[in-house]
């Protein structure tokens, strides 16, 4: 089941983070990242300053793909592509 949004990206779950403070939005991502399929997208909101660096962090670490970020009005918004074999941390 793929959700567009406005910017017509697809996305095959999502994920609301706000109000949530390091380390739960990675967490909570980490969670469902783990029981989604390879290639399928997940949209996360957060509110947390420091979830950009957070996010592309972990990303870099475990080859999953941020494959689209915004931030506006304080919500960060991330497209993040799982990974066909994500490196465990």
């Amino acid at each position: 089941m793929s959700t567009e949004t406005d910017n017509q990206i697809k996305f095959d779950q999502s994920l609301d983070a706000k109000g949530l403070n390091c380390p739960l939005p990675i967490l909570k991502t980490k969670v469902l990242l783990n029981k989604m399929e390879a290639d399928e997208i997940l949209f996360v909101e957060a509110t947390d300053p420091h979830s950009q660096v957070d996010f592309e962090a972990y990303c870099a670490r475990t080859e999953h793909e941020i494959i689209k970020f915004n931030v506006s009005d304080g919500i960060y918004s991330f497209y993040i592509k799982r990974a066909q074999n994500p490196k465990i941390i």
